[in-house]
């Protein structure tokens, strides 16, 4: 069967090779005031909302099946659930179903918290109203400096599963949210009003927390996960490092991306084998997708352009975005499985579409995010949405 002409433009154009002259400042500008008008009412009105927040950190709600203390997070696996033949025993795994009785507080308090950082973040930079930035810090000094409320910088007691374990590797996944904190924390850092020595502390506790990441059994174990729970770790550790100014583990992370994730995870057609062979094929394509166009972006610069980075048998980032963008433009020609749950609501405005727009100056790509839903409320879509605050990106 012929290919549709529409599709085989788009996949062509997905494909071209990019343009060899670095992007110019005023291309970037451009680029930016048009993602300004798409976002600005949308995000004054969230602004709107978290100035007036209140912080409450992990302290806020006590897990009691955490083995952990007080200030740590504390999550449970999604997709396991209580033994029909016996309750009080181990939990049994339901691939792709989520259980609703299991403990989300944390998590809930770290998506908002990021909610908040990234919505203020967003409006400082659009008005330079530093009003933004001072309650920020509000919320980044009570999760990150405040004795009483602080969060420690370990992920011990994430993802636990009942009467299995108290915490595991693939847990540290939870805390893709912490990205747009930290990438607030570098938007907002040198606005009027801002300490100085909150900011060093801020730091300093994500440099903890890569310490951590880097040498826990539950880090190294994460890091070498097969599927997208390792392209997270690698996303996590290069935002991370960006803010704390760690040169060796952006170059760490950059190899990583060269020779383990983008050769071992994508087919040669663009695809994820082993997100499509999940229960959820096209969200967690989309996830995972997501997040490697977001490792690219970050660890790109004018030194290195892991846009056009290929392997020896043709993998690139961009076959990955040419790959899965038409069933983006059109959900309804997706060949696989649909998902077991959350179908109906993807696809949003997801960060691949937008960053790749930019990088490979795809107008139709811009004009499909754009008409995507930029502020999702179902639940499950924002946890797989850590990217939800574009402009502090830019």
């Amino acid at each position: 069967m012929k290919m549709p002409l529409l599709k085989t433009f788009l996949l062509l154009l997905c494909l071209l090779p990019l343009n060899s002259e670095a992007r110019d400042e005023k291309q970037d500008k451009a680029f930016e005031k048009k993602v300004i008008k798409v976002l600005r009412a949308q995000v004054l009105k969230e602004a709107a909302w978290a100035l007036v927040q209140e912080p409450e950190t992990v302290t806020a709600a006590v897990a009691e099946r955490s083995a952990g203390g007080r200030h740590d997070f504390y999550s449970e696996g999604d997709y396991w659930w209580p033994d029909p033949e016996n309750q009080d025993g181990p939990y049994l795994q339901r691939d792709g179903m989520t259980n609703p009785d299991n403990f989300v507080a944390h998590r809930e308090a770290m998506i908002r918290f990021s909610r908040i950082v990234g919505a203020l973040a967003s409006a400082y930079k659009i008005t330079g109203d530093a009003t933004y930035a001072k309650h920020a810090f509000r919320h980044l000094s009570a999760w990150f400096v405040d004795p009483e409320t602080l969060m420690n910088p370990s992920l011990n007691f994430a993802q636990a599963i009942k009467g299995r374990v108290t915490g595991r590797g693939i847990g540290i996944i939870d805390t893709i949210h912490l990205m747009e904190v930290a990438q607030g924390v570098l938007v907002m850092e040198n606005a009027p009003g801002v300490d100085q020595v909150i900011v060093d502390a801020i730091r300093n506790w994500f440099r903890e927390y890569t310490i951590w990441l880097t040498t826990h059994p539950y880090g190294h174990e994460e890091m070498n996960w097969k599927n997208n729970h390792a392209t997270c770790w690698a996303m996590q550790v290069a935002s991370f490092a960006r803010l704390t100014g760690d040169r060796q583990l952006l170059s760490f992370c950059r190899s990583r991306y060269k020779d383990i994730l983008l050769p071992n995870q994508m087919a040669t057609d663009g695809s994820f084998p082993l997100e499509l062979a999940r229960t959820k094929t096209y969200g967690y394509s989309l996830f995972n997708l997501d997040a490697m166009t977001m490792l690219v972006y970050l660890l790109s610069d004018s030194s290195y352009n892991l846009w056009e980075y290929t392997t020896p048998d043709g993998k690139s980032i961009q076959k990955g975005i040419a790959f899965l963008y038409p069933y983006v433009a059109q959900k309804s020609k997706w060949p696989f499985a649909r998902d077991v749950m959350y179908w109906e609501h993807w696809p949003v405005a997801q960060p691949f579409l937008l960053f790749g727009a930019k990088e490979l100056n795809h107008k139709a790509m811009f004009k499909t995010w754009k008409n995507l839903e930029h502020a999702p409320r179902e639940a499950e879509i924002i946890r797989n949405l850590p990217i939800r605050n574009p402009l502090i990106w830019l």
